[in-house]
């Protein structure tokens, strides 16, 4: 069995500013760079070692990366990034504010198009290709392109430390990638929404498939800051 802690990358500047963030790139704020800090810390105080690294081809995830394994004593250890376990593409949406799109451009669509939603976060597929139909720039991807890379970037670097040996692996992510994720490998689970930065959602592979275990846990990064506090 692979026993996978999941990280969603520090706060960057853009996370800050309330800027949707997709495909395009800014760097870990002061206050970020100190969130992983903490999660590192907290990491070597429960004694975690990890076999293997793996995150997105994204530099504030590969910033993170560099942050936690420094701070956790597991330096050195094969690293790899993956492309397909990048955020949503937004489009040319990339970088706008996201009450523009979220709160203006999605619920017209959704008006238009007669998917009107009682809930407060429509299904994944449901945004994807709303973003899809209104991209002009023609880089979002459609729900099936999506839900496809997410779930076989993940199951592939499972079968790969499954193959290795692995016992722990540390995985860096993005917010909507990994609630869309976890839903993917568990339907009947509520699609996790509003991961903090830093958080941890705990999985386990095993006979090919994933088990879901804490969601967005943040006990990591408080028993860092505890240890940050006492020095």
């Amino acid at each position: 069995m692979v026993n996978i802690y999941l990280v969603r990358h520090g706060k960057t500047m853009f996370n800050t500013i309330g800027r949707a963030q997709g495909w395009s790139d800014t760097p870990l704020t002061a206050a970020g760079e100190q969130g992983i800090i903490e999660l590192g810390l907290g990491f070597k105080e429960k004694g975690i070692k990890f076999d293997r690294a793996y995150s997105s081809d994204s530099g504030r995830t590969i910033q993170t990366m560099g942050f936690i394994l420094a701070n956790s004593d597991n330096e050195g250890i094969p690293y790899t990034y993956d492309k397909r376990i990048r955020e949503w593409c937004f489009g040319s949406f990339d970088g706008g504010h996201d009450g523009e799109l979220f709160d203006g451009v999605l619920p017209r669509i959704f008006t238009e198009t007669g998917n009107h939603h009682t809930d407060e976060f429509p299904p994944d597929e449901v945004i994807a290709n709303a973003i899809f139909e209104v991209d002009t720039a023609g880089w979002a991807e459609p729900w099936e392109k999506l839900s496809g890379r997410i779930m076989d970037g993940f199951t592939d670097i499972a079968k790969e430390s499954e193959a290795k040996g692995a016992k722990n692996i540390v995985i860096v992510s993005h917010g909507m990638t990994i609630g869309t994720f976890v839903k993917l490998a568990h339907p009947e689970l509520p699609r996790p929404h509003g991961l903090d930065n830093g958080s941890v959602t705990h999985l386990s592979f095993e006979d090919g498939k994933f088990t879901i275990g804490k969601v967005g846990d943040m006990s990591y990064r408080e028993i860092g800051s505890e240890k940050l506090a006492k020095k």
